[in-house]
């Protein structure tokens, strides 16, 4: 990236200026950002300033000498020293023209980081096996999808997990509804327990339950129940697995609640913390002495009963982790598991994980809408939209999009009615009608006879126009777009990169004909398009929307 490049001709700069400027010790690494006004180069660094700090010198001198300093770089048209010391740095169009070059040699790659050795978790959506997912937990699973796309692009090693809790009184409730349908169904009419589950996939449930295991009806009681329980669990996460493939999200794993109490690692890592006197005994229940940890009040582990709490298995959870050998964890959580955010890292910490390698993502609501009107969201009473629907009306791609516009701190609004419209005021189709006109440019040169040369044997130099230079400026940005979204958990400036992206190549494809009668200026034009294409697929990817190489046309398009 040039900003590396710039880095070390900084940092060149400094280490023969620090004689000069009586310098000892570790210099400072210098940093390189863009100016806000274009007037004051295309980068800057404010490292004069820092150095300034420690010295008995003014930071416009330090930066003088930084700058009289420098090795001559062929990259570099102008330096100059503004205000009370930035330097600010003018670049020739050569390294855009080499950034088309490293594009069409690392196509798919470009942007991304090297693989490490550094093994990430990211545990996301997670919802209980109650019922279908409903518009509620899209948000979650596409912001988990998305940050394991990202830090996969970061060079990082990925497992996306799914973790359930399939035991406990949510499932409890969850086999008496069905249970219930499923004897009404058999001719014995039951009643619903008044806090069970509602809906009309409850007496779906029952009734296929009841035409595949009549002889279900004839066991105790507590059989029964059981093996209803069991089977209408596999059975909704079978329907949460196929909904979670039609919205572009995958889980390497699944862990359920009920497979580590069996296997006995929730009763383990209790002992484990009474062993490290971080669990104690009171009024029959164990708690964790969670303030120790900086939590609010501590927290039961086992109640009173002797059934484990949701946390108690937490722990064990915890420890399954680290024991699978991933360096760091992620949850993706929404905003009312704020909370725990102190007890499960302090639960890390007293179980011997460092707990720093445990991280919260925490997202905000997502208020959805249908022309103005909130939608319903309660499974429990079975009145919801379910993420099914939403992809039937407004189809993953404009769903994922949206959904990753704003960072996962801010609530959002969600209107229905408005995503679904297929016009150019629409972020997902400005952005997809750009790679799909991309695609129909380059098909029509090749149906015109034009053959695209190798990109070692064209002029790239003709590339000066100002609508063909800002567009070369968005696609060398992207590698540090993708590292900066990627260490701050931000999918969305990904998404806000592709529109930035798309308006640059929509402006180029206005100003500048592409196919002409001057073969030098097509071949570099050509190559410009189809960079732009690649680099345009690679955003979306990592955003889990497709690129489509042809579309229809979209209302307000040209």
């Amino acid at each position: 990236m040039i900003e590396d490049d710039l880095r070390g001709w900084f940092r060149s700069g400094l280490e023969a200026a620090a004689p000069e400027l009586g310098l000892d010790g570790e210099l400072p690494e210098p940093e390189v950002m863009e100016p806000r006004q274009k007037e004051h180069g295309d980068f800057a660094t404010n490292v004069a300033l820092e150095v300034a700090s420690r010295i008995a010198a003014s930071s416009r001198t330090v930066a003088e000498a930084i700058v009289a300093a420098l090795p001559p770089a062929a990259f570099v048209r102008k330096v100059e020293v503004a205000g009370p010391g930035f330097i600010n740095v003018f670049l020739t169009e050569g390294w855009l023209h080499d950034v088309l070059r490293r594009i069409a040699a690392e196509g798919a790659s470009y942007g991304t980081a090297p693989r490490t050795e550094q093994r990430v978790q990211v545990e996301f959506v997670s919802a209980n096996p109650t019922g279908p997912l409903h518009v509620g937990h899209a948000r979650n699973a596409v912001l988990g999808d998305a940050l394991a796309r990202l830090l996969d692009a970061a060079g990082w090693t990925v497992e996306r997990e799914y973790y359930y809790n399939d035991a406990g009184g949510q499932m409890d409730r969850f086999g008496a509804s069905v249970d219930a349908s499923y004897l009404s169904h058999l001719g014995r009419p039951t009643d619903i327990p008044e806090d069970g589950y509602h809906g009309a996939y409850i007496d779906e449930l029952g009734r296929e339950l009841a035409v595949e295991e009549p002889g279900w009806a004839a066991l105790p009681d507590e059989e029964r129940l059981a093996a209803v329980r069991g089977a209408a669990a596999a059975r909704v996460l079978g329907w949460i697995d196929a909904t979670l493939a039609r919205f572009n999200v995958r889980f390497d794993s699944h862990v359920s609640e009920a497979a580590l109490d069996r296997k006995g690692e929730i009763a383990q890592a209790i002992d484990q913390l009474r062993a490290s006197g971080n669990a104690y005994e009171a009024e029959g229940a164990v708690w964790f002495r969670s303030t120790a940890f900086g939590d609010d009040k501590d927290r039961v582990l086992v109640r009173s009963d002797g059934r484990h709490t949701y946390f108690g298995a937490d722990c064990a959870y915890l420890i399954d982790k680290f024991d699978r050998g991933f360096d760091h964890l992620i949850y993706v959580w929404g905003a009312d598991h704020h909370g725990d955010i102190a007890r499960v890292r302090g639960a890390a910490q007293a179980l011997g994980f460092e707990p720093g390698a445990v991280e919260i993502v925490i997202h905000q609501w997502v208020s959805f809408l249908r022309g103005g009107e909130p939608v319903p969201m309660s499974k429990r009473a079975g009145t919801f939209v379910s993420l099914d629907e939403l992809i039937d009306e407004v189809g993953a791609d404009a769903a994922r999009f949206h959904l990753l516009l704003f960072g996962n701190d801010h609530t959002m609004r969600f209107d229905i009615e408005t995503v679904r419209q297929r016009s150019m005021d629409n972020p997902v189709y400005y952005v997809q009608y750009g790679h799909a006109r991309i695609a129909s440019i380059l098909r029509t040169a090749k149906e015109a006879g034009v053959v695209l040369q190798p990109i070692g044997t064209v002029d790239l130099a003709i590339l000066v126009e100002p609508a063909e230079t800002e567009l070369l400026k968005a696609l060398a940005e992207v590698p540090a777009v993708i590292a900066k979204a990627a260490a701050l958990r931000a999918p969305h400036r990904v998404a806000h990169a592709s529109q930035d992206l798309a308006a640059r190549f929509h402006r180029f494809y206005t100003e500048c004909r592409v196919v002409s009668d001057d073969s030098a200026r097509t071949q570099a034009r050509l190559w410009l398009c189809r960079a732009s294409g690649s680099v345009l697929a690679n955003l979306l990817g990592i955003l889990g929307v497709s690129a489509p190489e042809r579309m229809d046309r979209v209302e307000g398009s040209t």
